[in-house]
């Protein structure tokens, strides 16, 4: 395990593409299959589920960029004195403080640009109703999610993020049984 922690931090974009890459699309996949009661690899061939992983790799590279900045942008709040600063120790306050503002400011269009490339993958049309669900998600599953993940070390972060994604993918796909 050590070696892959090394690697981690020695290649922190590189590791967090491969990480929600993988991960991203095993979650999406398993949500469709409980979803549909069948394996659907997004269409025929492997472009798309190329696409998808490529896709679901960019994420993971902005993930790291977001999760460092957004501790940044905490700690910038707390010396202008615009956000509590308790927020500025390690903790508990920290940690949800970065998820906080992680998921308010860059969840939402992260998510809209996920669902476009999504759309623009599987040919299909923007579902406004299905983007603003999903929205939702922001508040009742990634903030405390999150916070959670932003507890940990920054080279684990990212990792977490991508199992929180395949555990939202599985309780999704449960919710949307039976819907194509």
């Amino acid at each position: 395990m050590q070696p892959l922690f090394q690697f981690m931090k020695d290649y922190p974009l590189l590791s967090s593409a491969v990480q929600v890459g993988i991960l991203g699309t095993l979650g999406e996949l398993l949500a469709a299959r409980i979803r549909l009661g069948k394996w659907t690899l997004f269409g025929p061939g492997v472009g798309r589920l190329a696409a998808k992983i490529a896709v679901w790799a960019f994420l993971g590279v902005t993930f790291k960029y977001a999760f460092t900045g957004f501790h940044g942008f905490v700690d910038a709040l707390v010396a202008k004195e615009f956000w509590f600063a308790s927020a500025a120790r390690t903790g508990l306050m920290r940690a949800f403080s970065a998820s906080l503002f992680t998921n308010l400011l860059f969840g939402p269009v992260m998510m809209l640009f996920h669902r476009w490339t999504d759309n623009a993958i599987e040919r299909k049309a923007m579902h406004w109703p299905s983007l603003q669900k999903a929205w939702w998600t922001l508040l009742w599953f990634w903030i405390p999610a999150h916070t959670i993940t932003f507890s940990l070390p920054a080279h684990l972060q990212v990792g977490l993020a991508a199992l929180w994604a395949l555990v939202l993918g599985i309780i999704l796909g449960f919710f949307a049984r039976g819907v194509k």
